[in-house]
């Protein structure tokens, strides 16, 4: 198991590409499965969780191979229908094959996921999206037994109780495509990568529109067919980065990154006193001054994403004033918060929120990853801190960051992975 030792005071400066979306890259992914043909994948991002929906897909009978960041998927021939517990453990995403399992072969057994433990993360949804195309499903043993040869279009509504479900929004979703009529999905999640997973599905000769708005109307087609997609660039890693210039006032370009994606997130960095200038192929971050405090809400896109609320947090651990995060959508997103005590913040937890009392300096410490989003919190706060922190269980930013302690080096800051 691996670790990485950041040695901290070094600014942040340069340029960086940022990564394909894995939030787009994994239910793209899996979507091949909906039709026999040949996919041609580009801006994939190698991560952890990459190579296990790559071993979902070939478990499956599909063929999948890696010529660095293009993926090329051949899913002619037979195609089973069982994703075993033992890759689906690994990654919660590994569902996103329900849907199309159903519409292609019209059968499905899928292993309850995993994934991060930061709570709740319930498959009800999706499961209630699906019956309403007319699917079978019973959970059974652990697993998500699903039957659907005759799926039809229907009007569904997918929000559950804190907001709309990606997830869900692109299970049905793919599961439609195939279905016999028109489907509705009202309360549809509006991220860019649902919208992302809808353009690669109309490239591929599905009839999808409203994706990026609440109301996603899906016309079924008979048959799929193979083409060549780029995924967008990764929001969250934009973000990241981002926080990361911020918090060891540094300066840094994000080739790629797109604005449009991450509206409230810079509305909050320019808040805090973080410049941001917007240029036609990414955009700039730059800090010079101190951090100031502001308060945050996460919530469904286009609202401040939970996805970067451990990192923003970080940051605030050293503003000039007192700062209130509420996390609305994971309700154990705050397991990051120990462990930057342990290097110094003053936080406080009080139910759904925590209280931040800005200190003039963060401190090096042994500290150990519990989530992807919160090792990245702990490897941000390790930029700026005093001193060596060692960030243990890094398994976890694997799972969502490419090469990262590389691409940081390249930037300027003194990071290195080590074997424990």
């Amino acid at each position: 198991m691996d670790k990485f030792l950041i040695e901290g005071g070094h600014s942040l400066k340069g340029e960086v590409k940022v990564k394909g979306a894995k939030n787009s890259a994994l239910p793209i992914l899996a979507t091949t499965l909906l039709c026999e043909d040949e996919f041609t994948i580009e801006n994939v991002p190698l991560l952890r969780d990459i190579f296990t929906i790559k071993k979902v897909l070939e478990v499956l009978g599909a063929s999948v191979t890696l010529d660095g960041n293009k993926a090329i998927v051949d899913t002619r021939g037979a195609v089973g229908y069982e994703a075993p517990y033992e890759l689906v453990k690994q990654m919660r995403a590994s569902y996103y094959v329900l849907g199309p399992l159903l519409a292609r072969v019209g059968r499905a057994l899928v292993s309850l996921p995993g994934g991060c433990a930061i709570g709740t993360r319930p498959i009800d949804i999706h499961l209630r999206g699906l019956k309403k195309l007319k699917a079978d499903i019973s959970i059974t043993h652990g697993y998500i037994d699903a039957y659907g040869n005759n799926l039809k279009g229907s009007h569904i509504f997918l929000e559950g109780q804190n907001g709309p479900s990606v997830g869900a929004t692109i299970n049905v979703m793919a599961a439609a495509t195939l279905a016999k009529g028109v489907t509705v999905i009202e309360g549809a999640a509006m991220e860019p990568e649902v919208t992302d997973v809808a353009n690669f599905l109309n490239k591929c000769g599905a009839k999808i529109k409203g994706q990026g708005t609440r109301s996603i109307e899906i016309r079924g087609v008979k048959k799929l067919h193979g083409c060549e997609y780029e995924i967008i660039p990764d929001r969250i890693e934009a973000g990241t980065l981002a926080v990361g210039a911020a918090i060891s006032r540094g300066e840094i370009f994000l080739k790629g990154a797109k604005t449009e994606h991450l509206e409230e997130f810079i509305s909050k960095l320019k808040e805090v006193g973080v410049d941001v200038f917007s240029e036609k192929d990414g955009f700039a971050v730059k800090m010079d001054k101190d951090i100031g405090s502001t308060d945050i809400e996460t919530a469904p896109f286009p609202g401040f994403p939970t996805d970067m609320q451990a990192q923003f947090t970080a940051l605030l651990c050293l503003s000039n004033g007192v700062s209130i995060v509420r996390e609305k959508i994971f309700e154990e997103r705050f397991m990051h918060v120990l462990e930057l005590v342990r290097m110094g913040a003053d936080i406080k937890r009080e139910n759904d929120y925590v209280i931040i009392k800005g200190v003039p300096c963060l401190y090096g410490a042994k500290v150990m990853a519990s989530d992807l989003r919160a090792s990245a919190a702990l490897v941000l706060a390790g930029l700026s801190a005093s001193g060596t922190t060692e960030v243990g269980r890094i398994y976890h930013i694997d799972r969502g960051y490419e090469n990262i302690e590389e691409r940081l080096r390249n930037l300027g800051a003194h990071i290195w992975r080590q074997e424990e």
